[in-house]
């Protein structure tokens, strides 16, 4: 009886062996890797018989992924808090630095007293002492000396400037 009862169960095949090996690699494989439970899933919505036999994976897959998108969601959390925070510790400090700096400096400038002697005067006193310039500047007040009562020959027009003839 012992001898019949195991009978009674066909011998699986080498490739039946190997299939169900493959099978059971993805029950444990599509837990860890996302990719490979979205093509599992895909395979399996496919063939509706393949579902139905192995709907434990099928299920496993859907897990997995919901998993991962979870996962996924939370980094991202995450990753926009810390640079949040990266922000708000090291560059918003520094922006508000360089604009108080940039106003600060001018500020600084007009709080300085103002400058006694024009730079160019000290130029203006080394040429008053040039010859070249000194008879220049001789010949100007020289000039300047002829009275301005004297009407100019050379010019038939009024004497002021902004006078306007009237012509009727």
């Amino acid at each position: 009886m012992n001898h019949e009862a195991s009978r009674a169960r066909p011998k699986r095949s080498c490739v039946e062996i190997e299939e169900s090996r493959a099978w059971m690699g993805f029950y444990r494989r599509v837990g860890q890797d996302p990719v490979m439970a979205a093509e599992v899933m895909a395979q399996l919505e496919a063939d509706p018989m393949m579902k139905r036999n192995h709907l434990a994976l099928y299920l496993c897959c859907k897990q997995s992924l919901r998993t991962h998108k979870a996962t996924a969601a939370r980094n991202r959390r995450i990753g926009q808090f810390v640079r949040w925070l990266f922000h708000g510790v090291f560059v918003a400090p520094a922006l508000a630095l360089r604009h108080m700096l940039r106003q600060g400096g001018d500020i600084a400038v007009e709080c300085l007293p103002p400058t006694a002697n024009e730079p160019a005067a000290t130029q203006v006193k080394r040429l008053k002492k040039a010859p070249e310039f000194a008879q220049a500047q001789s010949s100007f007040e020289a000039q300047a000396s002829v009275p301005k009562d004297a009407p100019s020959a050379t010019s038939g027009e009024p004497s002021k400037p902004n006078a306007v003839s009237q012509t009727a």
